[in-house]
């Protein structure tokens, strides 16, 4: 037997699932007694002082408060950790665009790949037309995507068309899905799609136009951007014009995903994720089609941006 305190001791039997235990105490008249219990059979034995359990209310509360400063500040860095991923994530998609975009010259003795303006055609880069109208089957519709030009360049990769940051989506009957694309190719990059006599831009013949990769020389490679993530409310076609107005305005409008940024695959094959300076460009999604940002804006730092990187002045 072990002595437990002064006063009490116990052991414990062998005896399988039985509890023997032997108390000793001493009586008002000096003598010791015993109280033997088996199991429940006989009194239970004094119980010893323990600690008090559990929370007061203000201990509670402090708990409480240090969790939720914790919260606030953790939230914002996940966050922007949950952004950043978002943004690598684009930029491969759009380098592989681009790559796909490469490799399609390569095969077709250095022309591009035709960029028209109704992208809906067999010898588009990419088909189908987006938009927030219900029932518009083209939103969900990957096999065009597969089936396009840059398809096969693509390993008919469709997910690849899409930001991840771009989680808007279109109804098709009573439910929604995401679109399928929120990529367009610069207007600039017509891949012989007009072949205009002016020798510039079918649109607006004072800039260039790129129907082969040997054209690309204003801008440089390095500075001239493919594919762009285009703003879900401008998007339509695959084939984005980015300025109007002689450059003096946006025409369809680059996307702002990425926190106020927008993911940019360039001609030399590199992809990076551009941040617009004004609030004006990060312009509010509206579900259907918008054209407000094209107000004339000669002295705007993003349309000089978008500018100088889509063509130049001949």
């Amino acid at each position: 037997m072990k002595t437990l305190g002064k006063q009490f001791g116990f052991f414990v039997s062998r005896e399988p699932l039985r509890l023997r235990a032997r108390f000793s105490e001493t009586n008002s008249a000096g003598s010791q007694i015993e109280i033997m219990g088996r199991g429940g059979d006989g009194p239970s034995p004094p119980r010893l002082p323990h600690s008090r359990l559990g929370f007061t209310l203000i201990e509670l509360l402090v708990v409480i408060a240090i969790i939720a400063i914790l919260a606030s500040m953790l939230l914002p860095v996940l966050a922007k950790a949950k952004t950043k991923a978002s943004g690598i994530k684009c930029m491969s998609n759009n380098k592989q665009l681009t790559l796909a975009w490469f490799l399609y010259a390569g095969d077709h003795d250095d022309n591009l790949v035709a960029n028209p303006i109704i992208s809906d055609t067999a010898s588009a880069w990419a088909n189908g037309w987006m938009s927030f109208d219900v029932n518009n089957l083209d939103n969900t519709n990957i096999v065009k995507l597969q089936q396009s030009r840059l398809g096969p360049y693509s390993a008919r990769n469709h997910s690849i068309y899409k930001c991840p940051a771009d989680t808007y989506t279109a109804k098709i009957g009573s439910k929604s899905y995401p679109r399928v694309r929120s990529v367009s190719m610069n207007g600039f990059i017509e891949g012989g799609a007009y072949n205009s006599p002016s020798g510039g831009a079918t649109w607006f013949p004072q800039l260039y136009r790129y129907d082969k990769l040997g054209d690309i020389k204003k801008p440089s490679p390095t500075e001239l951007w493919v594919i762009v993530d285009e703003h879900p409310s401008s998007i339509n076609d695959a084939w984005m014009m980015p300025i109007i107005n002689d450059g003096k305005s946006f025409g369809d409008l680059s996307g702002s995903y990425h926190n106020g940024a927008c993911g940019f695959g360039f001609a030399d094959g590199h992809a990076e994720i551009h941040r617009w300076t004004e609030g004006f460009t990060k312009w509010k999604v509206t579900m259907g089609y918008d054209s407000g940002w094209q107000a004339i804006r000669p002295q705007s730092r993003d349309v000089k941006w978008i500018f100088e990187h889509s063509t130049a002045r001949r």
